[in-house]
């Protein structure tokens, strides 16, 4: 099998902390892989991995709010990327309100949507979580905020389960 490294070692996208509520229990981890995938109608995918509990939470859930961090967010990061739901209520330690759905919008970050969970899509040790707006944050004052990029993120463990 070929591997992609030598392709993906060059790519530093931005990277997301997504969260999901359902059956009266709330989740959240940082993801690295997610895109807009359509114009019109507007469509984003966000794939979470399936060992994450991230995920088993969003299996059931109607909604997931996906955020974009700041490149000052480095703490947000570790909360959602390197701790695990299992063990940990990341909302405890963070400012949020319910969304959607009762997905969680995190207070510090200003720049997220909520989607409606439209389709799923398999791809191996991660599912794509196709969404539909159903929600978007208010425009923010500086609309180019330096992102937090994957390259600093990338030794918290993307498979951990968040």
């Amino acid at each position: 099998m070929t591997e992609l490294d030598p392709f993906t070692d060059v790519l530093d996208g931005p990277v997301y902390v997504v969260t999901a509520a359902s059956g009266g229990e709330r989740a959240g981890c940082l993801v690295g892989f997610a895109s807009q995938c359509s114009i019109d109608p507007p469509r984003f995918t966000v794939w979470l991995s399936t060992a994450n509990h991230t995920y088993q939470v969003a299996r059931e859930a109607e909604y997931l709010t996906v955020h974009v961090l700041r490149g000052d967010q480095h703490a947000l990061a570790e909360l959602f990327g390197g701790e695990t739901g299992d063990r940990v209520d990341k909302f405890a330690r963070v400012g949020w309100r319910p969304g959607e759905g009762g997905s969680p919008v995190l207070n510090d970050v200003r720049t997220w949507f909520t989607g409606r969970i439209e389709g799923r899509i398999e791809g191996g040790d991660h599912v794509g979580f196709l969404l539909a707006p159903a929600a978007v944050c208010p425009p923010a004052e500086d609309t180019s905020p330096a992102l937090l990029r994957y390259r600093e993120v990338r030794d918290l463990e993307p498979g951990h389960p968040a």
